[in-house]
């Protein structure tokens, strides 16, 4: 995996889950979240592109196993931003986080400041009404 990424220039991640059910993974200079999320933006492209026969057994197992993988790091997203496991996480993949924690909270700030200036205008206008 790596010299394929090296070869090729591409971001490459690679999943192995041993006979015993143990997980290995493996991802080049970005995160797996990132690869996973990307692989899942452009697979769910393709599908909308090419009708699929989702009555065979097999779609449904690989439907499931995307689903269970998808979970998973959502879960590991989660505990992420909370604060929990960061441990595992390297430089690059802190930075990533915090950028997304700062992100998140601008967004949340101006959603509050725009519900309170509607709250002021509203009880603005029930005091001019009162007034009156």
């Amino acid at each position: 995996a790596l010299e394929m990424s090296v070869f090729c220039d591409a971001e490459v991640g690679l999943i192995v889950f041993s006979n015993k059910g143990k997980l290995f993974e493996y991802a080049n200079d970005s995160c797996m979240e990132r690869i996973l999320e990307r692989y899942e933006r452009y697979s769910f492209a393709e599908r909308k592109l090419v009708p699929t026969d989702h009555t065979s057994s097999g779609s449904w197992t690989l439907k499931h196993a995307k689903l269970k993988a998808r979970l998973e790091v959502l879960q590991r997203n989660q505990k992420h931003y909370v604060g929990e496991d960061l441990e595992l996480l390297n430089m690059k993949e802190l930075q990533n986080l915090e950028h997304q924690l700062d992100s998140a909270l601008k967004h949340i700030r101006s959603r509050k400041n725009q519900v309170m200036h509607e709250s002021i205008s509203v009880l603005q206008k029930k005091d001019k009404a009162l007034q009156e």
